[in-house]
């Protein structure tokens, strides 16, 4: 188990947390939810020593081995086979000793050596990488190419192959799923299920910590409190608590106004200034009950889009692409209110269809037609690119609309979460989340009558992930979205359109339909 005990921690006169006490028990997966800023991330690095308590011990077994999946990029020039093979640090040790006792032709070493290969299933290292790699969406051709060969997100998969084959005792995975498709993430779910160990996962998405996870470790106003079940059980227990709390604060504060008037009123008379003396004393003397403290408030809606009846954008025969994965001959039409979720793996082509029907990429052949005057809300993966770093978030909004009130625009970027500092804080130093609040918030203000979100939820909080599923379910426009977030798609969207083999079709079924098919 991993004990917290009187856990302070302060970052840059920011204090982080304050007198953490809690236990997390051994052989658990335990989700670690909280709003971004809260100190998930933080206390990661403070179980692995990479940052020291300011008071408070961190207790868990000396010999424990611990991996971490964190954001960062792995940096090798090996085959990703050989790459993940060699986070098994237990079979990499009798490598190395069986290479030196070959070297030194001590037989006696070597037998005891290949005993230990054989009692940790080391001769099958290969096959259990490639299984794993083969889960997060790996070909055989891909085994021996190097890992600096593949883009960022791929990176990313092999690395966390490269965890999840290293017998470590705690796996820490900070937001496993950021890169995953769909069918990636349901496999690791199995993984996970299945996995001995214990395992501390920070993640932003309710159905994969649902599936996975049997505690929840809140971070919340600096300190933490644990919860037994999963992320649908923490929801409840978490709003049965705040309404408790809340209903006792009220009627703590209705005594407390009922002394005081009692106060008021005799405090100057002579016969009754005692009772008035120890009816301060009683309310000095009351455990003070805090009032509700709610997370970031966020809270938003899509305007009625200008352009919202018939045909908003079709394909006719439409050819696009690029060399070797080319979409030919595609048909597809857009209606106003209609609200498509489109499913594929990761490389299928759903960004590149997105692009097409966005006129971002040219058609080599067919057709593309959209509505007059049709304004598109595109989120793409890349975003982020058109972000100003030196610039904050009002200044962005003043550019788009340079005739509206200050005020107006202040209180239109905190309906998305944007707090008065946060607001006036340069983007450069803002995390992944606040970036994409203010890309939404920027796309959602030109009242779209068609949005077009290419993985949306990437670095989105819970909070904002719920607050844009609201949002999005009230919209009378078109929708197309990409997600991995089982919760979104099912909530916001009422048909699936499947892309494979670079074609694109009608999908006849749900998410479990879907998961049923990937699995077969």
């Amino acid at each position: 188990m991993i004990q917290l005990k009187s856990i302070s921690y302060d970052c840059d006169n920011k204090i982080i947390f304050t007198h953490i006490n809690e236990t997390l028990p051994a052989h658990q997966k335990i989700g670690i939810v909280g709003k971004n800023g809260c100190g998930k991330t933080t206390l990661f690095k403070l179980i692995r020593g990479e940052l020291n308590t300011l008071k408070g011990d961190i207790l868990y077994p000396k010999k424990w081995r611990i991996s971490h999946l964190d954001q960062s990029l792995p940096d090798s020039t090996l085959d990703i086979l050989t790459y993940v093979i060699q986070g098994d640090e237990v079979l990499k040790r009798i490598h190395d000793e069986l290479l030196q006792a070959e070297l030194d032709e001590d037989y006696e070493k070597m037998i005891i050596l290949h005993g230990e290969l054989a009692d940790i299933d080391g001769y099958n290292a290969e096959t259990r990488a490639a299984k794993i790699l083969h889960g997060l969406g790996f070909s055989t051709d891909d085994y021996q190419k190097p890992v600096s060969e593949f883009s960022g997100g791929w990176q990313m998969r092999v690395k966390l192959a490269r965890i999840l084959l290293s017998r470590a005792d705690l796996l820490l995975l900070d937001e496993p799923t950021n890169h995953l498709d769909l069918n990636c993430i349901l496999w690791l779910e199995s993984w996970l299920r299945n996995y001995k160990g214990m395992v501390l996962i920070i993640s932003h998405d309710r159905d994969f910590l649902d599936n996975t996870v049997n505690y929840i470790l809140y971070i919340h106003a600096q300190t933490a409190k644990l919860y037994s079940g999963n992320y649908s059980t923490f929801e409840s227990q978490r709003a049965l608590e705040l309404q408790t709390q809340q209903k006792s604060f009220e009627k703590q504060q209705s005594k407390i106004t009922h002394l005081m008037s009692y106060v008021e009123r005799f405090r100057a008379k002579a016969n009754k200034a005692k009772q008035a003396q120890s009816r301060l004393k009683a309310i000095e003397k009351m455990p003070k009950m805090a009032a509700v403290q709610q997370e970031m408030d966020i809270s938003f809606s899509i305007p009625e889009p200008e352009c919202a009846s018939g045909t908003l954008l079709s394909l006719t025969k439409a050819e696009f692409g690029y060399p070797n994965h080319k979409f030919e001959r595609t048909n597809f039409s857009l209606y106003a209110g209609q609200r498509i979720g489109l499913l594929g793996v990761n490389g299928a082509g759903k960004s590149t269809l997105v692009k097409a029907l966005v006129g971002e990429l040219a058609l080599s052949y067919g057709q593309r037609l959209c509505a007059p005057k049709l304004q598109i809300g595109y989120f793409s993966q890349d975003s982020h690119k058109q972000l100003k770093l030196d610039e904050n978030a009002v200044e962005h909004m003043q550019r788009l609309a340079p005739n509206v009130q200050l005020l107006q625009l202040r209180a239109y970027l905190g309906s998305f979460g944007f707090s008065q500092d946060q607001a006036l804080l340069p983007l450069g130093q803002c995390s992944g989340g606040e970036k994409a609040r203010l890309i939404l918030a920027m796309l959602i203000w030109k009242k779209p009558a068609l949005l077009i979100l290419d993985e949306p939820t990437n670095h989105l909080d819970l909070a904002m992930r719920n607050a844009l599923s609201l949002a999005l379910q009230e919209y009378t426009g078109g929708l197309v979205l990409i997600s991995h977030d089982r919760y979104m798609l099912t909530s916001c969207v009422n048909e699936f359109w499947l892309v494979a083999d670079r074609q694109l079709k009608q999908f006849d079924g749900d998410l479990d339909d879907y998961a049923a098919l990937t699995s077969e």
